[in-house]
């Protein structure tokens, strides 16, 4: 991993009209401003090697989300998606008078763009989705389209988290005990690709255990379901957010959105998180013969997660807008903490582009 020196970048805190906010900041003073969201179970820290290789034109600003790092603990509603975090972002930008900036977003971060172009479309610069999440959430879906497997989308939500692996979060473990659960060994297998570990690593994990844990919290509530995997969502914290169940307009919104910034599309060639056949779907591992009772795959596939970022990319194009699919190889679901060159490159060149 390159290892970047770390220059003129703080971490501040600010009160909004909806919360404290907890963010790194770089370049306070440079023409535009670049926004970076993190994903589940990490911090605004997974950006600072990104940050701080912005062109000096270019103000890095990385907040961490409600539920995460050092942001005041509110509870997330769930029932309205990830509209929580969005007019979270919308209250800082205010409160930092940011009226127009470039987004980038990792996993959930990126998935959480789909909804903050629904809605503030105008304000986005460019959009830069680095493995995201679905457009249509995590879990319980079953083709590009999006099609609930069950009416109550069972298969996403709170309840299909380790329980094991938000217990020793909320421990703040970082031992390598449990080989299933260990948040050091989950990070270290699935962040990035074996047997790559970044010098960095302490701080990523600090990041990751940053993570607000509890019943309303990391991975939020849930109910039983008589469907497979007889789990379905609840209504608090931030898996639940991003369950289709709640997803609702956000996609179409997204493709009819007055102004359609471009996109870049980034994601690791062996990403086992965010895939076809993502390792933490239910559809997969009951496929595996991991989780009983599975109904088989024309119930409950595995959900085809790139394919239905490619579906709505692909609609978005149709409407108007445009987007560019950047594959880096022999990655996993950090690309650009794991090849920061092969990223930045690319990243600069798109950013340039628009600036």
């Amino acid at each position: 991993m390159k290892i970047h020196k770390l220059l003129n970048m703080e971490r501040k805190s600010i009160q909004t009209s909806r919360l404290q906010i907890s963010y790194l900041e770089t370049q306070s003073k440079a023409s535009q401003t670049v926004v970076f969201i993190h994903g589940n179970a990490s911090s605004s820290v997974y950006w600072k090697g990104t940050m701080n290789a912005l062109d000096e034109k270019f103000r890095g600003i990385a907040p961490d989300l409600r539920g995460y790092g050092d942001t005041q603990d509110v509870l997330i509603d769930a029932t309205k998606g990830m509209s929580d975090w969005v007019e979270d972002l919308q209250a800082l930008l205010e409160k930092l008078d940011i009226k127009k900036y470039h987004i980038v977003g990792h996993s959930l971060g990126g998935a959480f763009i789909f909804s903050l172009i629904a809605k503030y479309s105008e304000q986005v610069l460019s959009a830069t989705l680095i493995n995201p999440g679905s457009p249509f959430g995590f879990g319980g879906t079953k083709d590009e389209k999006g099609t609930p497997c069950f009416p109550d989308f069972a298969g996403s939500g709170g309840g299909i988290v380790n329980p094991e692996f938000a217990n020793l979060i909320a421990q703040n473990d970082k031992s390598t005990d449990n080989p299933q659960a260990s948040p050091r060994i989950v990070m270290n297998s699935f962040y990035w690709k074996p047997p790559f570990r970044p010098e960095s690593e302490e701080e990523l994990l600090d990041g990751l255990l940053s993570q607000k844990v509890g019943e309303n919290k990391y991975p939020g509530d849930f109910i039983p379901s008589s469907n497979y995997p007889f789990v379905a969502p609840g209504k608090y914290g931030s898996i639940n957010s991003a369950s289709p169940k709640y997803i609702k307009d956000t996609i179409s919104n997204f493709l009819n959105s007055t102004s359609k910034p471009p996109i870049l599309w980034v994601r690791g060639s062996d990403d086992q998180i965010v895939s076809d056949n993502s390792l933490f779907d239910l559809g997969t591992l009951g496929k595996m013969g991991v989780i009983p009772n599975y109904p088989g795959e024309k119930v409950f596939p595995p959900q085809p997660m790139v394919s239905q970022t490619r579906y709505v990319l692909e609609q978005y194009k149709q409407n108007g807008g445009n987007y560019t699919e950047f594959v880096i190889e022999d990655t996993g679901h950090s690309p650009y903490i794991e090849k920061p060159d092969v990223f930045d490159k690319k990243f600069h060149e798109f950013l340039n582009g628009i600036a």
